[in-house]
């Protein structure tokens, strides 16, 4: 639905009275001589003049001319905007497409930044480099904006897409472009690192990647570029020579063995150096499973243990493979190859359960959602598509995201049966596609998600998750609601109870929280000498991890300021390269590098961590979280640990979410 503000149709500067561009100079000078207190009256009409020339070329032009005048006029005085050196370049894009002044602001704002690049205006705190970086970084975020690549959603709000489509021009036209295609790849390396289950943002950056200049490109990254093309388009010799899926088919019959054998070759390098797929590759796997099954190892890429998995028992693999990747499914395939890497085949439950789903009796409303990401015309069912999602979470366990909603706790659980409790998770599925209802017990009271309203993400889910994920995330969600509800007036931090009722009781029975449940921060150098002792190879008797730990961490943003709770998974502790004691953990938010103030930057690559991991120092993640779970049966000597690491990580808690409670 369109809002009657996006719904303003572009103004022609010629139809502008001539006195626009005037009148809003005369406005920036009033506000300019306006008292601080008495800003906000004048503030509001630079805004409405201002939307009105940002609606043309010629008017973004005259607005940018004074640009560096709004910070010492008060343009964004006692607003979020108010103070550049803390503006963060991935939200620029929601508000450049936001509601109402919101993409004026955020127009103005980069406007602003743009004349500090540029050396028209001077800041104490930002630099001319940095706001040329703030500006790369924009560009990158939204590169769909810079191309002006047309969509469902810039056609609906044709209005704030052209403006913010005009900015980035003007940006672009302004500030040095060398190199920006490095800082992509860098982006879409990073990306993969984790190996995702969703990968649309990758392939979205390659293609972009591809259309910008390529001056100050170093050969490397060209190289990589092209790797990564290659992975999502047709990497092999006899693909590259087709113009269709049906025409590349037909090839494949009258290939020799030593075609056949470059093909699975030059696909399997590019799935597994870049964990990406493309539709051809379906194709190749499909024409194994029939003409020469034993190949189907090389044409994946697999480890010993994958090609153990097919050798032991080929006619599951074929079978398996046949219902669940296709053309229109080629996402899984990456999948496929871990599940079998895993050796998940030959546990008879997991197999039972994978074949349950080829013929499951699929719920018409589930069959709506599972189908509705993908084209039609490809001929697939909900069980096509429900299986190939399981190969991918089966596969990629690390993979999970949580998407753009609030349902870490799900999306933490997903990955924890994927890795721990598969044949449970396989029960799941079947029976939430089957019934459309998920039922998990809670202190003995079975409770049936179809029964419940609401959930932490108030039913809103985003579309844009994996199928198992969209099964299972609306069901889950309104369980963890449901068992925090019930568990919200113990005096204590429900997650207590409720992490080992939802996830299973292997969850150790130990609870340690930092903030207690009148939301004040008690004792909390007990809480680290007692994470020390439960989790640090130093304290806790050689203990080691065997299943993950569900943690609670504060999220800050870049400059320590609080976000909010956030659910990850301990996985392990262990020392890098550099002999540094680091915690590994699983963040489902589907993006494990961020600033989190205080120099603290969770890394996902560089530092030991395996393929959708996320790592940070053991000082710098205790001094984030806010509860775990432990074993009294396996905690050390908490006495022993060294106050001034103690004093560390308080002094960095406090000064960061610590900020936001009372500390007794």
């Amino acid at each position: 639905m369109v809002s009657p503000t996006d719904a303003t149709p572009p103004t022609d500067p010629a139809s502008l009275p001539a006195r626009t561009a005037s009148d809003f100079t005369k406005a920036l000078t009033a506000l300019e001589q306006a008292a601080s207190f008495a800003k906000a009256r004048y503030q509001t009409d630079v805004y409405q003049l201002a939307g009105q020339l940002l609606n043309s070329a010629e008017g973004m032009q005259e607005v940018a001319q004074h640009a560096h005048r709004f910070d010492s006029a008060g343009v964004f005085h006692n607003g979020p905007w108010n103070q550049p050196e803390k503006l963060i370049p991935q939200l620029a894009g929601g508000g450049l497409l936001g509601e109402g002044v919101y993409p004026t602001l955020e127009t103005l704002s980069e406007l602003r930044m743009l004349a500090i690049a540029t050396g028209r205006q001077q800041h104490d705190q930002v630099s001319a480099e940095q706001a040329i970086q703030f500006l790369r970084d924009v560009i990158i975020q939204n590169l769909h904006l810079l191309f002006a690549d047309s969509s469902e959603a810039s056609r609906q709000r044709p209005h704030i897409y052209t403006r913010a489509q005009r900015l980035l021009a003007l940006i672009a036209e302004q500030i040095p472009m060398a190199g920006l295609r490095d800082e992509v790849v860098a982006e879409i390396g990073f990306i993969q690192a984790q190996r995702p289950i969703l990968v649309q943002r990758s392939i979205e950056l390659i293609r972009y990647a591809e259309r910008l200049p390529a001056s100050g490109t170093s050969a490397a990254s060209d190289e990589l570029l092209e790797t990564y093309r290659l992975a999502i388009d047709q990497p092999a010799p006899l693909a590259q020579r087709c113009d269709s899926l049906s025409e590349y088919r037909n090839r494949l019959r009258d290939a020799s063995a030593e075609q056949i054998e470059d093909e699975c070759h030059a696909f399997a390098y590019t799935l597994q150096e870049t964990g990406l797929s493309n539709p051809w590759h379906a194709v190749l796997l499909r024409f194994l499973s029939r003409r020469e099954p034993r190949l189907l190892a090389n044409a994946l890429g697999v480890n010993d243990y994958g090609m153990a998995s097919i050798n032991e028992d080929q006619e599951l693999v074929v079978d398996l493979l046949r219902v669940g990747i296709t053309p229109a499914t080629h996402h899984a395939i990456y999948g496929f190859a871990g599940l079998l890497e895993r050796g998940l085949l030959n546990r008879p439950a997991v197999t039972a359960g994978l074949r349950r789903l080829v013929d499951l009796d699929i719920h018409p409303e589930v069959a709506k959602v599972l189908l509705s990401n993908y084209p039609k015309g490809h001929g697939l069912t909900a069980n096509m598509v429900l299986l190939a999602g399981m190969f991918s979470v089966l596969g990629q366990p690390l993979g999970i995201g949580q998407g753009h909603n609030p349902t870490c706790q799900a999306a933490r659980g997903i990955s924890l049966w994927s890795r721990h409790e598969p044949n449970y998770l396989l029960e799941l599925v079947a029976t939430a596609a089957r019934n459309n209802l998920v039922e998990i017990e809670f202190e003995g009271v079975s409770l049936n998600s179809a029964e419940l309203l609401g959930g932490v993400a108030g039913g809103h889910i985003d579309e844009r998750l994996d199928p198992v994920s969209r099964l299972l995330v609306p069901h889950l969600d309104r369980l963890y609601d449901e068992f925090m509800r019930r568990a919200a007036l113990r005096g204590e931090d429900g997650h207590k109870w409720v992490n080992r009722a939802l996830y299973g009781r292997q969850i150790a029975s130990g609870f340690a929280a930092a903030v207690d449940a009148a939301g004040m921060v008690s004792a909390y150098e007990d809480f680290v000498r007692l994470f020390y002792a439960s989790h640090h190879p130093d304290y806790n008797d050689d203990h080691e991890m065997i299943y993950p730990n569900p943690v609670g961490l504060l999220i800050t943003d870049i400059h320590g300021r609080l976000l909010g709770p956030h659910a990850v998974s301990i996985l392990r502790i262990a020392a890098d390269d550099l002999h540094a004691l680091r915690v590994y953990f699983y963040n489902p938010n589907n993006e494990g590098r961020q600033d989190w103030g205080q120099d603290i930057r969770p890394t996902v690559s560089g530092h030991g961590e395996l393929a959708g991991e996320s790592s940070l120092p053991f000082e710098q993640f205790a001094s984030r979280l806010y509860a775990f779970h432990y074993s009294p049966y396996e905690t050390g000597d908490a006495f022993a640990v060294d106050a001034r690491v103690i004093a560390r990580i308080e002094a960095l808690a406090r000064n960061s979410w610590g900020e936001s409670y009372t500390w007794l």
